[in-house]
């Protein structure tokens, strides 16, 4: 299986993403520069964290506007699984592909701390490795995570089940709206979510709860 991150000037997760991406499908995903036009046959497109460009204008809006956007936009119409983590969950807010945006903080303060979550949902393939009302614990490091929506678009989320993951009781580091940690696009091959599953593979960074988003996929796609 071919996967992918694509990297734009000021990611600094997307070494950490590709090492849980080759551990898990057991090939080294390609490493695409934002200003490469096009993108190879894939099976899977990861938006990594970071601060790509600076965080300027507001968080991923430039990095939206990257002419390989227009290529994964493409790619994510035609079915191909696209995560976006943290800055990532930013940039597809801000290109269409997810609704709602990404708001300071609440406490107007960066957060750099382990979370619990809750999974909400498991109708897509990035939750196959998961059950729903499951609890895990996943490290968030942000200063923009504060998900705002109309309340009718977070109807709408609720109501289709695509609310992926909630930040469980009392455990929400942002204030965003309705403890929403993750969300899916209507099809469900869309996850957009703050926390980093990607830092949360390997027993010796403490904690392995993040390892079943990838194999999980290893496993949907297989299918």
């Amino acid at each position: 299986m071919k996967t992918a991150v694509i990297v734009f000037p000021g990611s600094n997760c997307d070494r950490d993403a590709a090492v849980a991406l080759e551990a898990a499908f057991g090939t080294r995903p390609a490493m695409i520069w934002h200003r490469d036009s096009g993108l190879p046959d894939l099976d899977l497109i990861l938006l990594p964290g970071g601060f790509s460009y600076g965080d300027y204008l507001r968080s991923g809006a430039i990095a939206a506007r990257s002419p390989v956007l227009r290529a994964v936009k493409e790619q994510a119409d035609r079915g191909v699984p696209v995560i976006g983590i943290c800055n990532g969950f930013q940039v597809l807010t801000e290109c269409g592909l997810l609704p709602g945006v990404l708001m300071r903080n609440a406490g107007l303060k960066y957060v750099c701390r382990d979370v619990d979550l809750v999974v909400e949902s498991t109708v897509s393939p990035f939750m196959r490795g998961f059950a729903t009302g499951q609890r895990i614990t996943i490290p968030v490091a942000h200063h923009d995570g504060n998900y705002c929506a109309d309340d009718a678009t977070l109807d709408r989320l609720e109501g289709d089940g695509r609310v992926a993951f909630r930040y469980a009781p009392h455990d929400n580091p942002n204030g965003s709206a309705r403890d929403i940690a993750g969300i899916l696009n209507v099809r469900g091959n869309v996850l957009g979510m703050m926390p980093h599953p990607e830092r949360a593979v390997d027993p010796k960074h403490c904690g392995i709860d993040g390892k079943a988003m990838f194999t999980g996929l290893v496993e949907a796609l297989a299918a």
